[in-house]
């Protein structure tokens, strides 16, 4: 199966707790089926301090969010989300196609 979210991807967040806000891909882990989205998902956790300089205490940090809640943001087409399409380009390149707008991301 073909990724069809990839790191620093803009991603709209389309059910859950998050539904409606917008975010940058941090961290794609195709294996669980999850992202890491920046400012989404935001969990607190008690962290100790690993080394010097680290934050400790209750720390506020991003958790996964299932790949099937993510739907991924024309960045040439007024910000619009949608799904994606795989398409062979002419050089026998595979590229992603935005299917509402066609373009290529």
């Amino acid at each position: 199966m073909s990724l069809r979210i990839k790191k620093n991807d803009t991603v709209f967040v389309r059910s859950g707790r998050d539904r409606g806000r917008t975010g940058r891909v941090l961290m794609v882990m195709p294996k669980e089926g999850k992202a890491l989205v920046e400012g989404v998902n935001m969990v607190r956790r008690h962290e100790r301090q690993r080394r010097q300089g680290q934050p400790a205490g209750i720390v506020s940090k991003e958790s996964p969010v299932p790949l099937s809640r993510l739907l991924l943001v024309d960045p040439k087409s007024s910000d619009q989300p949608g799904r994606i399409r795989a398409k062979v380009n002419p050089d026998g390149a595979k590229v992603r196609v935005h299917a509402k707008t066609g373009n290529e991301v």
